[in-house]
C-alpha cells in the first residue's frame, strides 16, 4: 500500500456558542490546513466537541475535503475523524469517505495518522488508488 508523509499546518477557529453547542461542554469549530509532503494541498472541514467533567477525557469528530495533489494525480476527497481522549489517553482514527475521491483521485481509500510534537504536524496517509 503507498504511504504519503509530510507536514501540515491548522488552525482551529471556534465557533459563538448557541443552542446546539453551548462552548463548555460541547462545541464546534472550523479547520483550515495546508498540507507539504507527498500530499500537497488544503482542507477546510469542521469539528465537533465533547468535554467531560473527569480531566482527560473527551471526545471529536470531525469531516474535512481535502483538495490538492496526492502522488501527483490531482482531486479531492473527504476525511473523516474520530477522535477520544480516555483519562489521558488517546486514540484517533482518521479514514477516507467511501467514493469521496474526484478527478484523479476516484476510488481514493486510506486511513491516516497524525503526530504532534515540538508545535509541529505531521501526517502518515496510508492509501491506494482503485478503478482511477
Amino acid at each position: 500500500m503507498p504511504r504519503a508523509t509530510g507536514s501540515f499546518d491548522v488552525t482551529l477557529t471556534p465557533q459563538p456558542a448557541d443552542g446546539f453547542a453551548d462552548g463548555a461542554t460541547l462545541g464546534r469549530m472550523t479547520i483550515d490546513k495546508a498540507f507539504h509532503g507527498d500530499l500537497d494541498g488544503t482542507s477546510k472541514g469542521q469539528m465537533l466537541t465533547g468535554m467531560t467533567a473527569t480531566r482527560g477525557s473527551a471526545g471529536y469528530v470531525a469531516i474535512e475535503r481535502v483538495t490538492g495533489t496526492l502522488a501527483g494525480r490531482r482531486g479531492s476527497f473527504i476525511l473523516q475523524h474520530t477522535g477520544l481522549m480516555v483519562r489521558g489517553t488517546p486514540s484517533l482514527t482518521i479514514t477516507v469517505v467511501a467514493d469521496s475521491g474526484t478527478d484523479e483521485l476516484t476510488g481514493l481509500t486510506g486511513s491516516m495518522s497524525i503526530e504532534v510534537g515540538g508545535g509541529q504536524h505531521a501526517y502518515t496517509f496510508d492509501y491506494a488508488l482503485t478503478g482511477a
